[in-house]
């Protein structure tokens, strides 16, 4: 039973009903549509349609056969190339070495003109950044994220997700459920998304754990949108006499 002492839904005005279902459906959009990015983002670097795990090894860990700038341009990034031809002359300069020289006068205005509308740090810090050689050079190697890009992106996600997920917490904490199933749930997001962090670093080692990758990631999800739709429901259509 819970205690008395503390709020529940059926403690507060509608007026505070109204404020915490429109955040929670706000957010839960916000996450769909961060979904969708990342789908879009991560997808066809294997050079398949649709998301797998060996397009999440090739984001952190590298591709054995093809660097990222290459995989992208042979696939996901392909249609985004105006002139069919630029992609050859991004593959041959990745293949001949990659070289700052080269990349100034051939390489800079494509990836300028087609690219950095996206793939600029300011815009969307999850996408590689193709606005310098710096930038351009680290996906044009062999190999997966960067530990540097890792740690940017990772820094961003802990911030940004951590207050998201408070806020969703501290409105999940009215409803009216077992306390031990409360603390659980609330918890279990937060370890959901540490893990997710972490598993990328590891994942830049080891490729086979993309596994966790996926599964962290999942979790968090499920567990915050069980979160939300919990606390929707308790507030408008429960009553301790159903």
């Amino acid at each position: 039973m819970a205690d008395k002492s503390f709020i529940r839904f059926k403690d507060i005005s509608i007026s505070e009903r109204i404020l915490n279902t429109v955040f929670l459906l706000t957010i839960g959009l916000g996450y769909l549509a961060a979904l969708a990015n990342m789908y879009y983002t991560h997808q066809g670097l294997d050079g398949k349609a649709g998301l797998t795990v060996d397009d999440v090894v090739i984001s952190y860990y590298g591709s054995t056969t093809q660097t990222r700038l290459g995989t992208a341009v042979t696939g996901i990034m392909k249609p985004n190339l105006k002139i069919k031809s630029d992609q050859d002359v991004i593959l041959n300069w990745i293949h001949s070495g990659a070289d700052e020289a080269t990349y100034d006068e051939k390489i800079a205005p494509i990836l300028n003109r087609d690219c950095v509308l996206c793939h600029t740090p300011s815009i969307n810090p999850s996408l590689p950044d193709l606005t310098n050689y710096a930038g351009v050079s680290e996906v044009s190697h062999a190999g997966g994220a960067t530990i540097p890009t890792l740690i940017r992106v990772s820094h961003i996600h802990l911030f940004g997700i951590a207050f998201i997920l408070f806020f969703i917490g501290k409105i999940f904490l009215l409803c009216e459920i077992n306390v031990y199933v409360k603390r659980v749930a609330m918890v279990v997001p937060f370890a959901a998304m540490l893990l997710d962090v972490v598993s990328w670093f590891i994942t830049k080692s080891i490729p086979g754990f993309a596994y966790v990758v996926i599964f962290s990631g999942a979790l968090m999800g499920l567990s915050m949108g069980l979160q939300i739709l919990l606390s929707i429901y308790q507030m408008w259509f429960f009553s301790e006499d159903n």
